[in-house]
């Protein structure tokens, strides 16, 4: 562990993704034969290993490839169950739909504290030893008052990227009166959350809420000092790109059903277009088309959107492999996505990348460079992680 003051080198590094592009080659900032020198926390110096200062400690690399640790900006990690009858079910024909998700609200009500803490802290330890150094993870499968309050507590002691998503789907007690279910997200749930929460999330879609629903949720949200991130086009086309753009959403995630009007909405935002994989694979529906949007210029994250119902990976490389195999994304663009992408969804510029000043957060592979995430699928390539300087895998 490196404390203020004290210095760590880690020499050697055969390929290193800065996402610096004023550091090295292309937009990853690539250096080969390089080094980096942390100092408590944070990155103090980045440069080819041949001119790295001295340092307290030091760390051989022996030429392998070092990435900045994977921002994981959509997941879904305090519930309680799982969903495997229905995941087999789906497998063997039955098409998926939001529906399922009472299933776990079922669960997780049911559920102690400590229940929902150890299993949130497993799938952080999951997602730790496969290179994920932050995480943003919501609410949604309590949808009571009490229930939502304690998924935002219980997350927002592990970290700074809490989302309240009171307005996942419309509760089977709320099913006669969906008005009635907007007012308690809007109103006596909102007060409650927004303590624990720095954003708030909708599902706009068909069977859960639509577009005027969902811009009441979001613009309450907003009064009460929460960003609005947008459950958008994932299972049909609808507005909740166009609504996520119109409101300065830092993401509208999903969209795997885009017209041209929402890509070039997206290109011409600030509001990054956050792609989920992992759901696609899970439920065997059309892969969002990543090369649309970059293409037209719009910034794609990628992340796993871990949840037991429609994407139970906690694995940031397998949604790589995915994206470069079936999305229309290069090596390089979907690392990019993973990180820096990941960042930019949460609006950090403090993580992401390997530069002075950001944080420690580091991965170190097995293989000589990042493109064995996507070459060598399946393989458990993460040897190490840094987070907050300290090495903690």
């Amino acid at each position: 562990m490196t404390t203020a003051g004290t210095t760590a080198l880690i020499t050697n590094i055969g390929s290193l993704v800065t996402n610096d592009p004023s550091a090295g080659e292309g937009p990853l900032g690539l250096l080969r034969n390089a080094a980096v020198v942390i100092e408590g926390e944070r990155i103090a110096w980045v440069g080819p290993a041949a001119g790295a200062p001295a340092a307290d400690t030091a760390y051989d690399a022996d030429g392998r490839a070092v990435i900045p640790g994977f921002v994981d900006s959509h997941s879904h990690l305090v519930f309680a169950g799982d969903r495997t009858e229905e995941f087999n079910a789906r497998m063997s024909g039955r098409p998926y739909s939001a529906g399922g998700i009472r299933t776990t609200v079922a669960a997780t009500r049911a559920a102690t504290d400590a229940d929902l803490e150890a299993n949130l802290t497993r799938y952080l330890r999951e997602a730790l030893h496969q290179g994920t150094t932050t995480f943003e993870t919501k609410s949604g499968y309590g949808l009571t008052v009490e229930d939502e309050a304690r998924a935002l507590r219980i997350a927002s002691a592990h970290t700074d990227e809490v989302t309240y998503l009171g307005a996942h789907i419309v509760p089977p007690d709320y099913a006669d009166d969906p008005a009635a279910y907007v007012a308690l997200v809007t109103g006596a749930m909102l007060n409650a959350c927004a303590p624990y929460a720095r954003w708030i999330d909708v599902f706009c879609e068909k069977g859960a809420f639509d577009g005027d629903q969902a811009r009441t949720i979001l613009t309450a949200g907003k009064a009460k000092g929460l960003h609005p991130r947008v459950h958008a086009n994932q299972l049909s086309y609808g507005p909740g790109v166009q609504l996520a753009v119109e409101l300065d959403a830092a993401s509208a995630d999903h969209c795997t059903h885009l017209t041209d009007e929402d890509v070039d909405a997206l290109a011409h935002s600030q509001t990054v277009a956050t792609l989920l994989p992992g759901a696609e694979f899970s439920t065997r529906a059309d892969w969002p088309n990543a090369r649309r949007l970059l293409d037209a210029g719009a910034t794609v994250a990628l992340s796993t959107d871990c949840n037991p119902g429609s994407s139970f990976t906690s694995s940031v490389p397998f949604c790589i492999a995915l994206a470069v195999r079936d999305m229309g994304m290069t090596p390089d663009e979907a690392v990019w996505s993973a990180t820096a992408g990941g960042a930019t969804a949460l609006r950090r510029a403090d993580i992401g990348r390997i530069a002075p000043g950001a944080h420690a957060d580091l991965a170190l592979l097995d293989a000589p460079s990042h493109v064995h995430l996507a070459y060598r699928p399946g393989v458990p390539l993460v040897a190490g992680v840094w987070r907050r300087g300290v090495r903690e895998v």
